[in-house]
């Protein structure tokens, strides 16, 4: 089954502990998180997040004003940047 072992070595090679389970990338040059995304029989591999900007989870004009400028792609679902940034940063 091509699919399951494309999933697999993408799970080992990026370090990540499932699909759909954001990981913190330090090292990376300009994103700071990567997920892989599941939705269905499709995965896609997601890097999202600026490098050295924390996300503001509280309910503050940061974070509202973010969650307006990208509603159409956090809508999107799991295949987009948007929807893992504004799940894990904001």
């Amino acid at each position: 089954m091509p699919h399951a072992d494309r999933k697999a070595s993408m799970l080992k090679k990026h370090g990540l502990k499932g699909v759909n389970k954001p990981k913190r990338t330090p090292k990376h040059g300009s994103k700071s998180h990567v997920v892989l995304a599941q939705e269905g029989h499709k995965i896609k591999l997601i890097r999202f997040g600026q490098q050295g900007v924390s996300g503001d989870k509280g309910n503050t004009a940061r974070s509202k004003s973010f969650k307006a400028r990208h509603k159409k792609n956090i809508k999107k679902g799991k295949m987009s940047a948007a929807f893992w940034a504004n799940k894990t940063k904001w």
